[in-house]
Order: structure tokens, then sequence, then C-alpha cells
């Protein structure tokens, strides 16, 4: 145990209380952690020379000149781990013994003989604790029981039955049955390693059982049974979905056999047919999809070779009335010697013309089907297209012999020779139907009377049905031209190079594998996911129900071409264009990749994409070192115009003291900036502007960084001019100075301190202070002011070194926030960008309808944080660098 959890253990006796030093089995986690360390100890061996199960055991070896050998290695690992073995509970040496409840020898797995003494010792149940006693008994031996659930179905009758109990003369005949097969149990086969193993089906009135088997030249010796009740959902499918269950059953049930061998089914039931037919949709589909996984293969059923298979096969009764399934002990299977049955009808009236087909296999399999007609046909014609497609579909089934019964005596006669077909149209018909015969080995054509053909007749009507007459949900097939007309083909001569297309249409059509034993599993488990139809196009099966045409590799950049920017497209993005193609009924392999690619190729959805808000780079705020060292500079407008012709504002923003100086102008001239700064910094706030008098410029339009003072400045000088406005808008040159005296003798956030404060060491008298004295200006004398200034002054340093530390807080609390919604994008020398329309460039006439961005352009240099330097295809530099921001890359 560990030692801190020790003492979690502990327990009280007479003579004190005491803990486990090492874990004890009663503990709630003790068998899993036991069996996690034996698998750690004895792991290479595992599988191969010892099996282990918690607390059991077993040391195997194939020759027993390595037995000992094998012991010795066990020995030495519990000897290494400090494990012992209690000696009276070990065996050494047998050729037999019990593990997991189980006895295993050289010949196989046999049922247990404690368990089988107890259940043959039993006495007749006499209620239904008993019998439920009696069906868990033979449930634990369920491997060792063919067909265990036909064998207990009156102990579940007994057991679903509400009423008294009644132990009946049916229900001791099964006990006796019961008893009577455990005195002999088979003995299950252990097969090897990735050897074939093969699976056999069978199918009662209320259950479905499998055995699995393994083959050599001799015998086959089974490996495992399972048998299963059907619920009352299953008890109505067709039988052939009965068989099909038992495979899904016994799949599910084996998936460890399954996944390590390959399976071969020995049925003469069209099983392969059913999965991978393309009629079929939802859980034929789903069970197709599954066993396809696994890849099971389907083998017609060969000679029996053991007495306890054929006991499994042979006890199955035929009964006319309920035929869900042959007997296979009885039924010659050969398809050449049995015969299938056919009844077809046609149908024209005022609302159109239909087909029925009702095809009914040697096992009493009934597949029906409508078929409406699309062009206009007579009763005679709509018989015969009954009979064609009818004859088609027998074809793909493998009918061999063929029995057709219809109701029309001119279509009969006419086929048999009897009568001869005068018009074009009947003498084409009768032309296709004489070769679709030719094909079968033995045809015989039948006239019925109407009341004997009344299934196909009620599929003809119910085609010609409008939709407002059905009263239920039948599938209908339509046809749009008659069978015996050839239908119009283009041919083109085309260069298709191999794809993925091709192992499965070779697999699907011609069962052609490639010798690649890895490449043909993974074909083989893709298959029934596929079907081709009669044109040789590859279809997939959706999830939703429809097939969707698979598109082929060279063809898929022009189709969403198509939808993207056809006639029928309108730029959607890549998820929509693909989920698009999808509900259209196409597919192919990482559509939605091609999809996401194409539109992110596609120039014009490059041009008019969204403009991108989130920043593309990091926050880089600058501090300056004293106050009037480094300025922003800004222009503002146009505003509203004002006397003098004023719309325009300009505006600096010492970075250190967030003092604001601004003056409105007429026109923006690099005259009236010039006289601007003279007047307004340079001769009123020292020597120094920029570190020698000379411009810096930001890279072009990008408000962050060395800009954000200047913008947030202008912001909240704007604001401030907006609420003191009414209706006169023209008003704002006679309102900006005192929004400006506002700013400057306001805290700012950042430093804690007002502009004033910082610029000139003390606080500004503010008009309020005038009409509203305070202790400073009543107690103001001119003797003392000259002192308390000079005192002031002799403590701005502290002051503005405290603002110092104040704003580099603040901008690194602004630098965090900032960068959390940073979404770099760099760029490097040739590559291809696109640029930011703007309010300038933008052309007058495009209004909300022109693209957001504009180029390509190319990328000529990285010329700092963000900012690079372009040119335009021709070569021709582009003025000014230009920031992140404004810039996204273009794909071509």
């Amino acid at each position: 145990m560990n030692p801190a959890d020790q003492e979690k253990t502990a327990f009280i006796t007479p003579r004190g209380t005491y803990c486990y030093r090492v874990m004890p089995f009663g503990l709630k986690n003790a068998g899993a952690t036991y069996q996690r360390m034996v698998t750690k100890m004895f792991g290479p061996m595992l599988g191969k020379t010892v099996e282990v199960y918690i607390d059991d055991m077993l040391v195997k070896s194939l020759r027993e000149e390595d037995h000992i050998a094998d012991l010795l290695q066990v020995f030495n690992i519990l000897r290494r781990d400090n494990l012992r073995l209690n000696a009276s509970k070990c065996t050494f040496g047998v050729g037999s013994g019990k593990f997991l409840g189980h006895i295993v020898s050289r010949r196989g797995i046999e049922a247990n003989p404690d368990q089988i003494a107890a259940l043959i010792n039993l006495a007749e149940p006499r209620n239904i604790k008993q019998v439920q006693r009696l069906t868990g008994m033979i449930a634990a031996l369920g491997r060792f029981i063919s067909r265990s659930a036909d064998k207990c179905k009156p102990f579940f009758r007994l057991l679903g039955k509400r009423s008294r109990f009644e132990w009946d003369e049916e229900c001791s005949v099964a006990f006796q049955a019961i008893k009577a097969y455990l005195s002999t149990p088979p003995c299950l086969s252990i097969p090897n390693p990735g050897e074939p193993l093969f699976l056999y089906l069978a199918v009662s009135d209320h259950a479905v059982s499998a055995v699995l088997v393994r083959e050599s030249t001799q015998d086959q010796r089974p490996v495992f049974f399972v048998s299963k009740t059907m619920d009352e959902a299953e008890l109505r499918y067709l039988p052939l979905e009965k068989a099909a269950l038992a495979l899904l059953y016994a799949a599910k049930k084996l998936p460890h056999y399954f996944q390590s061998s390959t399976v071969t089914v020995l049925s003469d039931l069209p099983l392969k047919m059913l999965l991978q037919r393309s009629d079929f949709t939802g859980r034929i589909t789903r069970w197709g999809v599954y066993l396809g996984s696994l890849g099971v293969e389907y083998k017609p059923r060969t000679a029996i070779k053991g007495q306890v298979l054929a006991e499994f096969l042979a006890e199955f009764q035929y009964d006319p009335s309920n035929p869900t399934l042959f007997n296979p002990a009885q039924t010659d299977f050969n398809s050449d010697k049995v015969e299938w049955k056919l009844f077809v009808d046609g149908a024209s009236n005022s609302k159109g013309s239909g087909a029925g087909i009702v095809l009914i296999s040697p096992e009493g399999l009934v597949l029906e089907q409508a078929v409406r007609l699309k062009f206009s046909a007579s009763n005679n014609e709509a018989e015969y297209e009954a009979m064609l497609i009818g004859l088609r579909t027998a074809k793909k089934l493998g009918a061999g012999n063929l029995q057709i019964f219809c109701d029309s005596q001119l279509v009969a006669n006419q086929i048999s020779g009897e009568y001869q077909a005068r018009d074009d149209r009947m003498s084409a018909y009768l032309t296709v139907a004489r070769t679709l015969l030719s094909e079968f080995d033995s045809t015989h054509v039948a006239q019925i009377g109407r009341e004997h053909n009344s299934h196909a007749d009620v599929l003809a009507k119910l085609a010609t049905a409008l939709e407002s007459d059905m009263q239920r949900t039948v599938c209908i097939e339509t046809l749009e031209q008659p069978s015996f007309q050839d239908q119009e083909v283009s041919v083109c001569s085309v260069n298709v190079r191999p794809s993925w297309m091709d192992p499965l249409l070779g697999y699907i059509r011609d069962n052609r594998l490639p010798e690649d034993k890895k490449e043909a599993r993974m074909i083989k488990q893709k298959a029934p996911r596929f079907w081709v139809s009669e044109e040789g196009q590859l279809y997939r099966r959706s999830f939703t129900g429809p097939y969707l045409l698979c598109v082929h590799p060279d063809k898929v950049k022009d189709f969403l071409f198509e939808i993207h920017e056809g006639i029928c497209g309108s730029h959607t993005g890549g998820r929509s264009l693909a989920h698009r193609a999808l509900s259209q009924g196409y597919w192919w392999p990482y559509m939605q990749a091609d999809a996401l690619k194409y539109v992110q190729e596609c120039d014009k959805c490059q041009r008019f994409a969204p403009m991108i808000h989130q920043p593309a780079r990091e926050l880089n705020p600058l501090s300056s070192p004293w106050p009037f060292a480094q300025w922003g500079l800004d222009i503002v407008g146009p505003l509203p115009r004002a006397p003098g012709n004023k719309k325009f504002l300009i505006t600096a923003t010492d970075y250190f003291t967030k003092w604001i100086e601004a003056e409105p102008l007429s026109n923006i001239r690099d005259v009236d900036t010039k006289r601007f700064l003279w007047k307004s910094i340079i001769t009123r706030f020292g020597k120094r502007f920029i570190s020698g008098r000379a411009l810096s410029h930001d890279s072009a339009y990008h408000g962050l960084s060395s800009r954000i003072t200047a913008e947030i400045s202008n912001k909240v000088v704007l604001s401030g001019i907006k609420r003191k406005l009414e209706a006169a808008k023209g008003k704002w040159v006679e309102e900006l100075p005192s929004v400006l005296w506002t700013y400057r003798t306001t805290v700012r956030r950042s430093t804690n301190e007002t502009p004033f404060a910082l610029a000139f060491g003390v606080e500004a008298v503010i008009p309020l202070e005038i009409g509203m004295p305070t202790i400073r200006t009543t107690e103001f004398t001119v003797q003392t002011n000259e002192e308390r200034l000079g005192k002031d002054l002799d403590l701005v340093e502290e002051k503005r070194n405290l603002a110092v530390v104040r704003l580099a807080a603040y901008q690194q609390q602004m630098r965090r926030e900032h960068n959390k919604n940073v979404k770099p994008r760099t760029f490097r020398a040739g590559d291809l960008v696109l640029r930011k329309v703007m309010a300038n460039t933008r052309r007058p006439n495009d209004g909300k309808l022109g693209p957001n961005w504009e180029g390509p352009y190319k990328v000529l240099s990285q010329t700092g944080h963000g900012a690079y330097r372009l040119e335009d295809l021709d070569g021709k530099p582009i003025p000014r660098p230009w920031n992140t921001c404004n810039l996204r890359k273009y794909f071509f």
C-alpha cells in the first residue's frame, strides 16, 4: 500500500487498531489494481505463453519440451516482483485445466462439468423464479449450445406470460432435450491467429442463430455458437433480412474473431446482393457498411463436414404457411435447377401509365416494384414495360429459370409466337423482350386471370395514381422513355487520369482487388458505401438517405466554378460551398478542403472580403522622457463650415503631459502646418522637437502605436465640442478654447495628473474658483505667491517622475489587454498582398457595392514593426510604408 493510503484501510480489533501494508482484496479497487499490476508484469508474454485474469493464471506451451522454460520465465518474474503462489491451488504439467470457468485442453475449450452437472441434476421448475434460474444457467453455457434460443423457446414463453405459471408437456420435452444435449456437449476449437474462419447461419420462426467454425481437410470444428430471440419488430422482417440479422448479431457478438481473421459466410442466400444493393436504405445500408468494414466475404454453402454442424443446419423444418426460410438440408440450391416467378401488369388511365412487378425467389422472398411511366403508353405497352423491367431485375439477381405470368392475352401470345406484332411500337417491344428472354436458361410465359395477378395489378395502379391519392409511403420509380428506344449519348475523346474511383469500380463491377493486401482490405471496407449504376457511374450512400454522385478529380475544379461563380453561384463561403455540393447530390473525398481552398483563391471573394478588425500586431506604445519633447500631430475634418471658412482642425498632443494645442484651418496646406508648429509649439514649449527638428512619419493609415495618443485626444476634443453645440454646428470654432481648457485642467487616467500641472508645476485656477472661492484663492497674497510657486517648482520633478511610473503601468495594462486579441499577420518579400480601400481611394460611384480591398501589390521589404514597402505588379513603388492592419495576403 502507498504509505499515505495505509491509514485509510484501518480496522479495529480488541487488541488495537491496525492497517494494511499490502493491498487486500476487500478494497473496492483491489481487483482492477491487481489486474493492472499483473498485466504490467507479464506484458510481453500475455497471449503467447501466459493468460492472466485477476488471480487466475495459466501458463501454456505448444510443445511439452518448452513448458519447463516457460515456467522458469514466469517464476523469475514472480520472484523479481516478490509475488507468491499458493501451492495448494497450483497444478503443473497437465494437459488440461480449468480457467475462467471452462476446461481448456489441447483439444479445445469444453464446458465446465460442474455447471453441466448442476443443470442435469436440476428438477423441473415450479415457479417463475426457478425458470429464470434455468435460463440463466443455459445462458452461461450458451457458447456450447447449438441454437440455444430455439431450444429455450418454451421457457421464454413462460417468462413472457403475465398469467398463471403453467409448466406443460412442451416445456418438459424442451427441458429433457437440453439435458440430453448437454450430456455430450461439443468441444469448441481454438483458431490460430489469422486463420480463415467460416460462418453458418440459421433462422427459425422466432430466433436467429449462427455458428463460427474452422475448417480442415478432414472436418469442420465449431468455434462459437450464438443465438438470439427476435423481438416483435424483427419478427416482421423479410426472410432474407432475418438471415442478415443473424450475420449482424454474430459480428457484434464476436468482433474479436471478425477483426482478427477473415470470416466467410457460407450460405446460398443472396446476402452479398442484399447488403450491397442500391435499392435499400436505412438499416440494410447500416448493416452493409458495418459488415463491410469487417471485411466479411460470402461464398455458397459447401458440403458439411461434422455431425455437430449437420445438426445445426438440419434442425429447420420448412413451413409452407410461414416461409421464413428454406430447409437447407432438403433443398438443392443450384440456381440452374430452381425456378423464379415473375408477375407483371400494366395500367393506363387518364392520370398516367404505370407498371407493377412482383418477383418471387425460390426461397419465397418477395420483391415488389412500382414504376411510373413519364410517357404516353397503352395498357399493352405498359404490360411490356413491366415485363422488361422484371426481366432485367431477375437477371441481376441471378435467376436462371423463370416463370412469367401476365394477364394480357396479346402480350403473352405475341411472345409465345401465336400472335403477330403488326404495330411498330409493339414490334419494337417484342424484339427487346425476346432478346432479354434469350439470356435466361429457360423461360415460360403464361397468361393468368386478373384475379390471380392482383398483387402486380395493385402496384401498377398505384404507379398511375396522383400523389394526393396515395395513402401510404411507397417508393415508386419513374421511366422517362420507352425501353425500346436507345438513349442518345454524346461521345467525346478525353484523357482521364487514374483516380481514387478506379479501385472501387474495379472491385464492385469485376470483383478485382489491388495486389497490395492493405489497400485491398481498405477497398473491401469502403465498398459497401458505394454503388455503381447501369451507366457505370459511381455513387456513394449518404447518411441522410439519397445517393451522392462521385465527382472525378479532373472535374472538381470545373464543378466548383459552376456552383460558386456560375449562373447558380453567389460566391458563398467554403463550408457553405461544400454543404451545397452535398445537398445537390455530389460527393468526392476532401470536398470541404477543396471548397475552402477554391474560395480562398477566388479573386472576387478576396477583393470583397470583410474588413479585418482584429489587430495584426502587438501594441507598441511610445513614451516621452520629459514634457514637450515629443508631439503627435493629426488633422481632423472636414467639420461643419465655420466663420472664416474654417472646416479643419489641426491638433498636437504632447506624449508626456497630454497637453493639447489645436487650431482651426480652412485648408490643409504645408504652409498652414508649419505656421501652426512654429507659433503654437516651438516658440512656446522649448527648443527640442523630435530630436533635431525633423518629422517622423507613421506607416500609412494606422491608428495604433505612436498615433494612439493623438487619436484619443482628438476623440476627447470632438466629444466635448459635440456636447457643447446644439443646432448651430458652425460655432465649433468659438467653443474650441473652452473645450481645450477643460481638457488641460482635467486629471488624465494615464498619469493621474492634469496636463496643466505636469506642464507648469501647479494646478490652474479655473473660473469657478473666482465665483465660489476656495481656500487657495481666499488666502492668496501677492507677497507669498512667489515663494509658494518656487516650492511647487522644486517639487514638480518628483511629480513628473511619479507620472512616468503611472504612465508606464497604464501603457503596460493597455498593451496586455490589446495583445489578447492580436492575430499576427506577417509577410515576406515577394508575397502578393491586397490593400484596404481607403476613403480617398474609393471610387465615388461604387458606394456600398464597391470592393473592400484593392491590388494585388508585391511586398518589397519590411521597414519597421509591422510596416511594409509595396510596389504594384508593374514594378512601380507605392509611396510610404503600409501597416499590416491594412494588408491581407492574396492567394492565386
